[in-house]
């Protein structure tokens, strides 16, 4: 029989303080319940609140009435859902997604509520509860949801911690196994063992391949060619092992049968000089602001950064980039401890026909950033 006990679950009294902060959130919205969706497998906020990891579609609504219940689509997803939320309610989610919602909200909510809602719930659901409740008033939560979830808890952090050393594994074994005349896109399967054998999953794996005497690409691509690697070639990579729900990242650069070439030695030196600079200003209460201006230095030296300079652990806040290639305007945000954020200055030649990634995963600590990375922060010759 199948139970909780053998899967990597978190402890009730984990999931307990979730629910507690999400309590919080919803009297300080002055929300009378809160209506969660997600899509897909490890759908993140299904999964913080259920510790069920989701999917095709599901839905957990909080209220003070009763109970948190959990919808689930498909039919034969529900065995299992049973058996690894913590949410005790699982319900089918029905022939049909929206009228399940609907007929959920009808027994736990009055029309005139205020129903706080969290995730991309689909336009043919909302317009349904839109027209099922036309007195009550939906409110948009997603972003301070995602705020919420930004300072980890130590159990959390640990469970990325893993992930971050299947992410070095992986690393070490691509630069193992690779050799000239292997396909670009045969590198994966070099990659994504050391997750499979641990329980875990690839994440992303973004990579390209170039002459490093004929560059042509600025970012790791995340779409692999059928390109052999030849004597003379770099390898830019953007790399994820993912561990039950959470991502470690990492970023270097390896050449094959030769180290690099004067101008990606420059390169890589402005990427690592960014990398060690960022990690040393942020700490508990430095300011984006701060660290966008840090950041400066690589126009300074002549490059710039064409994918973001920084993002939260599994893509939440804060996500910004430096001040002379900010893309977006938003509120400012302060480092806090028990952050997880990536590291990552993409840095490029102005052409954008060169450019390369180096950084990792770091916890921010009260005076300053903790790595959960241990591969070598260096350019890594293969083949040779």
């Amino acid at each position: 029989m199948r139970d909780r006990s053998q899967f990597p679950c978190f402890s009730d009294s984990e999931i307990a303080a979730r629910h507690k902060s999400v309590a919080a959130l919803m009297d300080q919205a002055n929300v009378d319940a809160l209506l969660v969706y997600g899509a897909g497998r490890f759908a993140s906020e299904i999964y913080w609140l259920t510790d069920w990891p989701g999917g095709r579609e599901a839905y957990v609504l909080f209220n003070a009435k009763a109970p948190p219940t959990l919808l689930v689509q498909l039919y034969n997803h529900v065995p299992m859902a049973s058996v690894l939320s913590v949410v005790c309610d699982v319900r089918w989610a029905g022939a049909n997604t929206g009228d399940s919602v609907c007929n959920l909200l009808r027994e736990r909510v009055f029309d005139k509520d205020r129903i706080g809602l969290v995730g991309s719930i689909p336009h043919i659901q909302y317009q349904k509860l839109r027209d099922r409740f036309p007195q009550a008033q939906f409110v948009e939560m997603g972003g301070k949801f995602r705020m919420l979830r930004t300072i980890k808890s130590q159990a959390e952090i640990e469970r990325i911690r893993f992930a971050s050393k299947l992410t070095d594994q992986s690393m070490q074994a691509l630069a193992e196994g690779m050799k000239p005349g292997m396909r670009e896109d045969e590198l994966p399967a070099l990659i994504e063992p050391a997750y499979l054998k641990a329980g875990g999953y690839a994440g992303i794996h973004f990579m390209t391949s170039m002459p490093m005497r004929d560059p042509h690409f600025p970012v790791p691509s995340q779409y692999q060619s059928s390109r052999r690697l030849e004597r003379g070639d770099c390898l830019i990579t953007e790399i994820s092992g993912s561990y039950w729900g959470y991502s470690g990242q990492i970023h270097r650069t390896y050449s094959v049968g030769e180290g690099p070439t004067p101008e990606w030695k420059k390169l890589h030196d402005a990427a690592v000089e960014l990398f060690e600079i960022l990690s040393s200003v942020i700490k508990d209460g430095t300011s984006v602001r701060e660290a966008e201006e840090a950041a400066e230095i690589i126009h300074r030296r002549g490059y710039s950064i064409y994918d973001d300079l920084i993002h939260g652990a599994n893509q939440y806040p804060p996500i910004f980039q430096t001040r002379t290639t900010a893309r977006h305007e938003e509120g400012e945000i302060i480092f806090r401890e028990n952050m997880v954020i990536v590291i990552q200055p993409n840095v490029i030649t102005k052409d954008e026909m060169m450019g390369l990634q180096f950084g990792e995963t770091l916890v921010v600590r009260k005076n300053d950033c903790e790595s959960l990375n241990s591969f070598p922060r260096e350019w890594i010759v293969c083949g040779s």
